[in-house]
């Protein structure tokens, strides 16, 4: 029994949603997504989206969830949106955007030029005496975590010293160094 799978999607107000045979449209105030679909039969009832699964078969019941998280975030996407933070952590760590390239300065002998999908909004804060801060914003939450993993995979934080690319929020499990 899929507990994910069972519950019913909410549609909030400003949100539409088009059902066709094997796909779904979701539309909204932040933008439009579309997913396919099989072995699951999805039916839209009042505001309500429904995902049933045909049989008891382990293929079918592992897609039921699935496909039901998956709308889930295209609608809370397409509503509020999703924003993922990255914290550089390091002496000389900086990071500066014009438009959608990100210039990341990570300690080696050349900066980082990265450009960035232009479904994702991009922002840099660098305050004083503080560790600067990547924000991306879009309301495609599997393109959002993806440009994030690809920037902290630049740079990934170390257990030594706690150096290098986190989210914000992410606790670093922190080693002993050599004793004297």
């Amino acid at each position: 029994m899929s507990r994910v799978g069972n519950n019913p999607i909410t549609i909030p107000e400003g949100v539409t949603v088009d059902i066709q045979k094997d796909a779904i449209t979701v539309k909204g105030k932040l933008g439009e997504l579309t997913q396919s679909y099989d072995t699951v039969s999805v039916t839209q009832e009042d505001n309500t989206i429904l995902v049933a699964r045909p049989s008891e078969a382990k293929e079918h019941k592992a897609k039921h969830g699935l496909y039901r998280s998956l709308i889930n975030n295209m609608v809370v996407g397409v509503s509020e949106g999703f924003t993922k933070e990255l914290e550089l952590v390091g002496v000389g760590y900086r990071a500066s955007n014009q438009g959608q390239k990100l210039d990341l300065a990570l300690g080696f002998s050349h900066n980082i030029l990265l450009e960035i999908a232009p479904e994702v909004k991009v922002e840099t804060v660098s305050e004083k005496g503080k560790n600067p801060i990547v924000k991306l914003t879009s309301h495609d939450k599997q393109l959002v975590g993806h440009v994030a993993a690809k920037i902290r995979s630049f740079r990934k934080p170390e257990p030594y010293k706690g150096k290098g690319i986190k989210f914000v929020g992410e606790e670093i499990r922190r080693k002993a160094g050599k004793s004297a």
